[in-house]
């Protein structure tokens, strides 16, 4: 018997990505899979329903889709009511930000569900293939700079005209992960001076390779699955001052440090921002969970002594073609390795992909809450 895919619409607010497009839903049908679609799944990023079902989809509602799949995949976590009506047994694919939807986590145990947390994927090149985090901080990246250039009262680039020359922005980015080297190629793209600034040594030569000028970190703090270490209470000292007089030379800055399962480290204080010129930007794309900058409100925009502070939300979802184009393929590739060669659903707790990605095996949840 064929294993069944569910393909849920997000409700989430503002959320128009869709973890599953047309070509990977022809994809798994063609190895022989079963793909339940929900009617509108793909209305936020443009694709129709005729797409799907071109593909070789079944279109259905959403009830229909919780209660036969086998495995149902989603981009946002599932909501109270998907988990009751979620048969039992079933694999929920989804991005499950378990330390804020803990009560969430309990509820599926007791479907005894099995939960592949997406955002759990090791950092590691052999799990790139499944890894929504990379594949959607590309996304925010390269929006982020666009925001950043949008709000800047100034010019990325120089130019040189018959009214003169005017200089190009110094932009700054804090965090040189893959949204933060997205972000500087970008900016660079758009003609800014690019500067970089992390603590973990190894970000030296990633941003020197798009043309950035590293700035030399007093403390280096490299931790577990390429992410920063969280600082002592010295360091953070040092860094702060030092940052200090780097983010008050600069026009915009964008920050992208962040840590898993913990609120974003506050980097940028009051006092530091006060110390940029009127009509600097900055950009915090760790607004949600908490912000990079103290002064940040997500979601909002606020002005502080003449500086521009904006918490965009949901990034990716911002540009919802791109990104359900690689989050599908992440899924996909996902997909294939929860089946054996003869197609029925196995899930190996022991695999060194797949086993840090559950949240919960058949009930019995494996993270803490």
């Amino acid at each position: 018997m064929a294993t069944v895919v569910g393909l849920l619409k997000e409700t989430w607010e503002n959320e128009r990505r869709v973890a599953l497009v047309p070509l990977e839903v022809k994809k798994l049908v063609k190895k022989g899979f079963q793909v339940l679609v929900e009617k509108g799944a793909g209305a936020g990023a443009y694709i129709s329903d005729e797409e799907y079902s071109e593909a070789g989809a079944t279109l259905t509602d959403r009830k229909d889709v919780l209660s036969r799949a086998d495995i149902v995949v989603k981009v946002q976590p599932p909501d109270d009511t998907d988990i009751s009506a979620l048969r039992e047994g079933s694999v929920f694919v989804s991005l499950m930000f378990w330390w804020k939807n803990k009560d969430r986590i309990k509820a599926l145990a007791g479907r005894k569900a099995t939960v592949i947390a997406l955002e759990r994927v090791p950092r590691t090149t052999k799990a790139q293939f499944v890894d929504v985090l990379s594949s959607q901080a590309t996304i925010a990246g390269y929006k982020v700079a666009l925001l950043a250039a949008d709000l800047a009262p100034r010019l990325f680039p120089m130019m040189t005209t018959a009214a003169g020359t005017i200089k190009p922005a110094r932009v700054l980015v804090i965090g040189v992960g893959v949204a933060g080297l997205q972000a500087l190629a970008t900016a660079k793209r758009l003609g800014a001076r690019i500067y970089a600034y992390d603590i973990r040594p190894a970000a030296k030569k990633d941003a020197e390779s798009v043309g950035a000028k590293f700035l030399e970190s007093p403390v280096w703090a490299e931790g577990e699955g390429g992410y920063a270490r969280e600082l002592t209470e010295e360091e953070k000292k040092i860094q702060r001052e030092f940052l200090a007089q780097n983010i008050g030379d600069s026009d915009v800055v964008i920050t992208t440090a962040a840590v898993p399962g913990r609120p974003a480290p506050k980097i940028i204080f009051k006092d530091m921002v006060e110390r940029m010129k009127p009509g600097s930007v900055i950009v915090d794309l760790g607004a949600e969970n908490g912000g990079n900058c103290e002064l940040t409100k997500a979601g909002e925009t606020v002005v502080h002594n003449g500086v521009i502070i904006h918490g965009p939300v949901n990034v990716p979802s911002m540009m919802p073609i791109p990104a359900s184009q690689m989050f599908s393929r992440n899924v996909y590739n996902l997909i294939e390795m929860l089946v054996d060669k003869e197609g029925n659903l196995q899930i190996n707790p022991e695999d060194p992909i797949v086993g840090p990605m559950l949240a919960v095996l058949n009930g019995e949840i494996k993270v803490e809450v």
